[in-house]
């Protein structure tokens, strides 16, 4: 079998309401509970793993490949919600998508600040 990413652990300061701020906003099932995780899965059998920090939390970045259909859906619950969203990961271009690589993208933060991105084709394709 070739290596395939199976799960990452999200670390969060609550991880039910981290659980449930990205399935609300990707548009996904509700997160299921396994031992100290709120196992957030996603369509190609990878899942986010949350769970509660102790102490401090390490930003890290998360991106999701999504339709053209997904991506309007989640955009609008982005601006919806009144979150901030930029075109780029170091968010120095607020309020705007990307057009990389013929497809469109942004970027925004989720509770812990956690860098989350929406693409709908993969860099490079």
């Amino acid at each position: 079998m070739p290596v395939q990413l199976n799960h990452t652990i999200v670390m969060a300061a609550d991880r039910d309401r981290s659980a449930d701020f990205l399935t609300d906003l990707l548009g996904l099932a509700p997160a299921a509970t396994y031992g100290p995780f709120r196992v957030v899965a996603l369509a190609n059998g990878v899942s986010l793993d949350v769970v509660h920090a102790d102490g401090p939390i390490r930003t890290q970045h998360y991106a999701f490949l999504v339709t053209e259909d997904e991506f309007d859906q989640i955009w609008t619950r982005i601006r919806d919600r009144g979150l901030t969203f930029w075109a780029d990961p170091f968010h120095s271009r607020p309020n705007e998508i990307n057009h990389n690589d013929g497809g469109r993208g942004l970027y925004w933060e989720d509770l812990d600040g956690h860098n989350l991105e929406i693409i709908t084709r993969p860099y490079g394709g």
